[in-house]
C-alpha cells in the first residue's frame, strides 16, 4: 500500500468520524442533553432499580389471566394473518400473478410493513376501541405483511417442472396451485408462520401496555401506580412467555427445516 492511498484512508475515516461527531451534538443539542442531569439519574438508578424487590410474590396468581389473554391474542393474530396471507402471497409471485397485480401488491406489503403495529393499534382502537380485538387486527395485519411477501418470495423460488407437470396433466389453476405449489412451499410457510408468532407474542406485550391487554396492561398499570414490586411479577410473567413462546417456535422451525433439507 503505497503511503498516498493510506493517506487518503485515514482523511477519509477522519472525515467519517467528523460527520458522526457533528450529527451526534447537534442531535444531543437538538434532544436538550445535559450531562448534569444525565449524572444526577446515574445517581438515582441503583435506588429506582432496588425499588423493585422484592417482587410481591402474592400476586403471580393475578398474572395468569393476562398471561393467557397474551398468547390468545399472539396465536388469534398469527393464525388470522396466516390465512389470509396465502391469497396476498399468490399475488405477490411473478410466476402466479400477472404483472398488474404483483406489483400493486408488491408495494402495498411494503407499505404495510413500514408502518409499526403500535400505529396501526391506533386505528384500531378507534374502531373497536380498547382491548384485545384491537390488539388481534393489528398484529394481523402486521402478519400479512410480512407472511405474504415472504410467501410470494417461496413461491417464486419452487421447482418449476414441478408446477408444469401438474398443469400438463389437465390440472385447473387451484389444482395447479394444491398440488404444485403448495406441497413446495408449505414447510417453508410453516416455519416463517412460526417466526411471526414469536415476533407477535413479543409485539403482543408492547402493544399491550398502549391499550391491547394483557400482560403489557398489567406491567403499564403497576408501573403508573408505582407498584413496582407488582410491575417485577408482571415482568417476569411476560419474560416466561417470550421465552417458552421462542423456545417452542424455534424447535419446531428447526424440525420443519430439517425435514425439508
Amino acid at each position: 500500500m503505497t503511503a498516498y492511498s493510506a493517506s487518503r484512508r485515514l482523511l477519509r475515516r477522519a472525515a467519517i468520524g467528523a460527520i458522526v461527531v457533528t450529527l451526534f451534538l447537534a442531535a444531543a443539542l437538538r434532544c436538550d442533553v445535559r450531562p448534569e442531569i444525565f449524572r444526577q439519574g446515574l445517581g438515582q438508578g441503583p435506588n429506582f432499580i432496588a425499588s423493585f424487590f422484592p417482587p410481591l410474590w402474592s400476586a403471580a396468581g393475578e398474572m395468569v389471566t393476562p398471561v393467557l389473554i397474551t398468547i390468545v391474542l399472539a396465536t388469534s393474530a398469527t393464525l388470522l394473518g396466516l390465512f389470509l396471507s396465502f391469497p396476498v402471497g399468490l399475488a405477490a409471485a411473478s410466476n402466479v400473478a400477472p404483472a398488474w397485480l404483483r406489483q400493486p401488491v408488491r408495494v402495498l406489503l411494503g407499505v404495510e410493513r413500514a408502518v409499526p403495529e403500535t400505529i396501526l393499534l391506533l386505528f384500531f382502537v378507534v374502531a373497536f376501541g380498547l382491548g384485545p380485538l384491537a390488539g388481534v387486527f393489528s398484529l394481523a395485519l402486521g402478519s400479512i405483511g410480512m407472511l405474504g411477501k415472504l410467501l410470494g418470495d417461496a413461491m417464486e423460488e419452487v421447482d418449476p417442472a414441478v408446477v408444469d407437470s401438474v398443469r400438463a396433466a389437465g390440472a385447473t389453476f387451484w389444482q395447479t396451485i394444491r398440488y404444485g405449489l403448495l406441497p413446495q412451499v408449505l414447510p417453508a410457510l410453516a416455519a416463517h408462520t412460526l417466526f411471526r408468532f414469536d415476533v407477535n407474542v413479543r409485539n403482543s406485550v408492547v402493544l399491550g401496555a398502549i391499550g391491547a391487554g394483557g400482560i403489557g396492561e398489567e406491567i403499564a398499570h403497576s408501573m403508573g401506580m408505582i407498584q413496582y414490586e407488582r410491575a417485577t411479577i408482571a415482568v417476569l410473567g411476560s419474560l416466561l412467555v417470550i421465552y417458552t413462546a421462542e423456545a417452542v417456535s424455534g424447535r419446531l422451525r428447526r424440525r420443519l427445516l430439517g425435514a425439508e433439507a
